[in-house]
């Protein structure tokens, strides 16, 4: 990982369907990214049903939950270049 994937933060989040969020960064990468297969372990278990998954908030640098739950902003960027190979930080 480069320094500048180390400093990125999400900017925006968007609930689309199912366990799929829009997310743009701070360094311009957007894109959609599904999120099921990343909701295992005890404190992503309340995230299993769909109807709490939308209720994540964004804060300063990354969604989250009111259970606790998060997902470090990096990840997410990381996943984000992984599931939309096509795209270009612009």
């Amino acid at each position: 990982m480069d320094r500048d994937t180390l400093l990125v933060k999400v900017e925006k989040a968007e609930y689309l369907k199912d366990y799929q969020v829009r997310l743009t960064f701070s360094d311009g990468l957007s894109g959609v990214v599904d999120l099921k297969q990343e909701i295992w372990g005890e404190v992503f278990e309340p995230l299993k049903d769909v109807e709490y998954f939308k209720t994540f908030t964004k804060d300063r640098w990354t969604i989250g939950w009111d259970c606790g739950a998060d997902f470090a902003p990096e990840f997410l960027h990381k996943l984000t270049l992984q599931q939309n190979p096509k795209l270009i930080i612009q």
